[in-house]
């Protein structure tokens, strides 16, 4: 397969900050307005892409105490009926704060627990949650590492579904503050169940009851984030002595949609650190980064195919076979001083017969070092080989024409 040359005219060749799903800005290269975070480990994640727009130790694991909630929620609501009834056992009971102050034996609905869960981030209720779907809390937390897998998220490690700080054989309960983006990305934008996750997380108050009726309990929620920007969608926080504040959430603006997350943001008395980190982080990205319109398309562009029958059917002439990328538009999340390069790369010639349609190449669409699009070149016709008994049957219709 022969390279092509970097098309020139087509998108200009510069990118001075970023590539997709890697570093956007070292802590060095920081814009003025990010150089003095609160958190340990920050991040700026598009939700459409995965990018991460900005980083700071993004991908240094550190305890993240209740945002570990996010995949409690999902797993329960995408692996469980919210109508099912949740035994209460002696583990679950013996939580220490925060917590619902369920008991031993007591019975409750999935869906309130869920709301316990995600607006009052009750420990007790996290537990039963756990053991209700998955047996045992070990056995969710293997739920939970294999969808943080399944996610991409190699660099965290589940022990519980609360985010109390612990530890088994494997590792200490942790995430990066990339991967808890990713995870609260697949919460509101991959998952079947992300209304309801949203549902869920937007609601400001919530009443429910034991099964029986016996006691009565309301929730508030306390993520202040969502009075604080316009076009908040979610979040989480959380608070361990090991962890510090975190906080993981995500915000929607002019068809944007921006994940903030924060790792050890401070600790008491500086509760409030992780809201003036994601306040910073999330207007840096509404003021930075774009929508683009960028096209595809590639046509009137012809490959030799060898021993192929040429259009006109001469037998002293070569065959061709035009290929082509049907034209699209598309959209990318950029910062003005950042461009797309274009790279196409197709086969110099191929080998009769050819089919229509037949993918011969590719055109990749390159920030920085990352594919951030890829379009396959493929054939607009089938050529047929020149046998023998096809140049034989050319040679006959010559000696007919001769002797007419």
């Amino acid at each position: 397969m022969r390279v092509r040359k970097w098309i020139a005219g087509f998108l200009v060749i510069i990118l001075l900050s970023g590539s997709f799903g890697g570093r956007a800005c070292g802590e060095e290269a920081a814009p003025e307005e990010l150089k003095n975070l609160y958190a340990r480990s920050a991040v700026l994640l598009d939700a459409d892409s995965g990018r991460v727009l900005f980083g700071k130790e993004e991908n240094v694991p550190r305890p993240m105490a209740s945002t570990t909630k996010i995949m409690t929620c999902i797993l329960a609501l995408e692996n469980a009926d919210e109508e099912e009834i949740v035994g209460i056992s002696d583990d679950a009971a013996s939580q220490p704060q925060v917590r619902l102050g369920v008991r031993k034996d007591e019975n409750y609905y999935l869906k309130d627990l869920l709301y316990s869960l995600m607006l009052e981030s009750h420990n007790d209720s996290a537990v039963a949650i756990a053991e209700h779907v998955a047996g045992s809390v070990e056995a969710f937390a293997e739920m939970m590492n294999r969808k943080a897998l399944d996610l991409g998220c190699k660099d965290t490690h589940f022990v519980t579904p609360n985010g109390l700080d612990a530890r088994d054989e494997k590792g200490v309960h942790s995430t990066t503050a990339r991967d808890l983006a990713v995870i609260m990305k697949y919460c509101i934008r991959g998952s079947e169940k992300k209304e309801r996750f949203l549902e869920i997380t937007r609601t400001r108050s919530y009443t429910f009851s034991d099964v029986d009726g016996k006691r009565q309990f309301s929730c508030s929620n306390h993520n202040a984030f969502l009075d604080m920007m316009e076009g908040a969608l979610s979040g989480k926080t959380g608070f361990t002595g090991d962890a510090g504040y975190c906080y993981v959430g995500a915000l929607e603006s002019e068809g944007r949609t921006f994940v903030v997350a924060l790792l050890a943001c401070g600790w008491p008395n500086n509760k409030g650190y992780k809201w003036s980190d994601t306040r910073k982080l999330m207007s840096y990205g509404m003021e930075n980064y774009h929508y683009r319109t960028l096209r595809t398309g590639l046509s009137d562009t012809y490959i030799e195919v060898k021993d192929g029958i040429p259009e006109n059917g001469r037998v002293n002439e070569k065959a061709y076979v035009e290929i082509s990328v049907p034209e699209e538009e598309w959209q990318a999340l950029l910062k003005d001083t950042e461009e797309i390069k274009e790279y196409s790369e197709w086969k110099e010639s191929l080998d009769a017969p050819v089919k229509k349609g037949e993918k011969v190449g590719s055109i990749r669409y390159f920030l920085g070092d990352t594919v951030i699009k890829s379009v396959e070149v493929k054939t607009c016709k089938s050529v047929y080989e020149r046998t023998f008994k096809w140049c034989l049957a050319q040679v006959g219709k010559c000696f007919t024409l001769f002797a007419d």
